[in-house]
């Protein structure tokens, strides 16, 4: 059978609400260069370190991510919030917190927690450190300039600008108040920013997770503006993802061209609930997804988590059905918990290679139905020889599910491979199973020929 009638034999079902579906949505990139063609894997401190990691936990997080995750295609190593606080304890945020920064205001890593960051050399020994491990180095950076800066009316580097040119006091984030945004239409306020990148590409960060943008998008834009530009002036090609959410869809295309992930809600922590809003926001946001540009159910909760204090509260199907719904709707796939603590049953769930597989390269991931009760989801292959089926029992009791498989443009006659456990079957007409409550099943399902 010819590529052209195998496409034609798994065409993708109608999508939920496609008739809303605007034409911006298939905007292509305005750069052929894609700085993440595919949604980007890695692991974040803030799940299981909150504001607290230092050098010494970083490396011996790195070298088991290199060991044990980067084999599965998890390259993203990053360290998330206060890396330039002295005394961050946990969690919480301290008001009036000391913070190292440069001569220009630039956030520097607090040496007492990462002594290779003395005498100026910043996060480059780490970095560099991170890379010969073969993963990319990331961190966390809040919308605008410190607050300390505009105290102490610093110069902005290259420029006879300073702090107080460029910072809006009134705009302060609501739940950290280290920094005041950046009034991007002041004089030196491009500037800022295109230091504060620089800086980072001098250090050889890969990927920036800048908080504090996302919400509210129709305010803060031009700030998101400004970092993509100050990327493009920096020389190297850092991934720029956009915190927290949940990013307002009218600036859905907004965030295709000028972020290469976004979050679409606010933190993602183990609860059932959590998770259950997950559904209806990854169908809300899929057709704004495409190569370059992720939308971003932020990190994943699994493990051991909170500074040590605890494992996850999802239960293993509950942790399968996160996994498969990340994996179905092409979210990055963060992991957030304790690498040093992780077991053989998580490990086994994050390195799946065919659920990894359908994350990276599968094409046409729709969401078919959901009934509130049951729901459903499909991609293919990107060779067009096979599609794939996530089905959701999002209800709290045991229930029976069916999907006829001429619903979804598959074969009524399909070789079934159940990416989880491995199992072969074979379907005619319909699939139809018992799934315990916030359980999932996801196949592969290729013709059989008469």
């Amino acid at each position: 059978m010819s590529t052209l009638n195998r496409r034609a034999l798994f065409a993708a079902p109608a999508l939920i609400g496609a008739a809303t579906v605007p034409a911006v949505a298939a905007t292509q990139p305005k750069s052929p260069t894609l700085r993440a063609p595919k949604p980007p894997m890695g692991w974040n401190s803030w799940n299981s370190f909150a504001t607290t990691l230092t050098e010494a936990q970083a490396l011996e997080t790195a070298k088991i991510m290199s060991d044990k995750l980067l084999p599965a295609g998890y390259d993203v190593f990053t360290v998330d919030i206060q890396w330039y606080e002295p005394n961050a304890t946990g969690y919480e945020y301290r008001h009036g917190a000391e913070l190292a920064m440069d001569g220009y205001g630039r956030l520097l890593p607090a040496p007492n927690r990462f002594p290779s960051a003395a005498n100026g050399a910043g996060f480059k020994p780490l970095a560099d450190k991170v890379h010969a491990l073969g993963l990319k180095f990331g961190v966390h950076l809040m919308r605008g300039i410190p607050r300390l800066a505009y105290e102490k009316n610093l110069p902005i580097l290259g420029t006879k600008y300073t702090a107080r040119d460029v910072a809006n006091p009134n705009s302060v984030c609501t739940w950290n108040t280290d920094m005041y945004g950046v009034d991007m239409s002041k004089p030196g306020a491009q500037a800022y920013y295109n230091s504060v990148f620089k800086l980072f590409a001098d250090w050889g960060v890969d990927f920036v997770k800048m908080d504090d943008m996302s919400r509210p998008y129709d305010i803060n834009w031009p700030e998101i503006e400004g970092a993509q530009a100050a990327i493009a002036a920096s020389g190297r090609p850092i991934v720029l993802s956009l915190s927290p959410g949940e990013t307002d869809l009218k600036w859905a295309v907004h965030a295709q061209n000028n972020a290469q992930m976004w979050r679409i809600s606010d933190d993602f922590w183990d609860s059932w609930d959590m998770l259950k809003a997950q559904f209806k926001r990854l169908a809300d946001w899929s057709p704004y997804r495409r190569p370059g540009a992720w939308p971003d159910a932020d990190m994943l909760p699994l493990g051991l988590l909170a500074l040590g204090q605890r494992k996850t509260k999802f239960t293993p199907d509950e942790q399968q059905t996160l996994m498969t719904l990340w994996s179905i709707a092409r979210s990055p796939l963060i992991m957030g918990g304790d690498l040093r603590a992780l077991d053989e049953a998580t490990l086994k769930l994050l390195t799946n290679k065919e659920v990894i597989a359908l994350n990276q390269d599968s094409v046409n991931n729709v969401p078919v139905s959901n009934d509130g009760a049951q729901v459903v989801w499909t991609a293919e292959t990107a060779d067009g020889k096979a599609r794939y089926l996530a089905i959701f029992n999002i209800g709290d009791h045991p229930q029976v599910v069916t999907q006829a498989l001429k619903a979804i443009n598959a074969p009524e006659k399909a070789r079934v491979h159940n990416l989880w456990t491995g199992a072969v079957s074979t379907a005619d007409e319909e699939i139809s199973l018992e799934l315990r409550g916030h359980a999932s099943v996801l196949y592969k399902l290729t013709p059989i020929q008469s």
